[in-house]
């Protein structure tokens, strides 16, 4: 599968977004504080799982149906993929 420029700045983002988490554990910032930014991260995450999870199932589902196969096991697949991310 092919990864767009935009789910990879996601993951830049988030990048980011674990290393300012870090910094604040350095600075030891309120644990308040962090728990907000870990659940910033967790649902960025989350987030670009289902991005791509999305974006993948589209791309099956569209040749499948080109190809006039079933794409009932496709979507199973991208429901376990999401099970299992959780």
């Amino acid at each position: 599968m092919k990864y767009e420029n935009d789910v990879k700045n996601r993951l830049k983002r988030i990048e980011g977004q674990a290393r300012g988490v870090l910094r604040m554990m350095d600075e030891e910032k309120d644990c308040r504080e962090v728990i907000t930014q870990l659940s910033a991260v967790r649902a960025a995450v989350d987030r670009a799982i289902l991005y791509i999870v999305g974006t993948n199932m589209e791309q099956c589902l569209r040749e499948n149906i080109a190809n006039g196969e079933e794409t009932d096991d496709v979507i199973k697949e991208a429901v376990q993929m999401l099970v299992k991310s959780r």
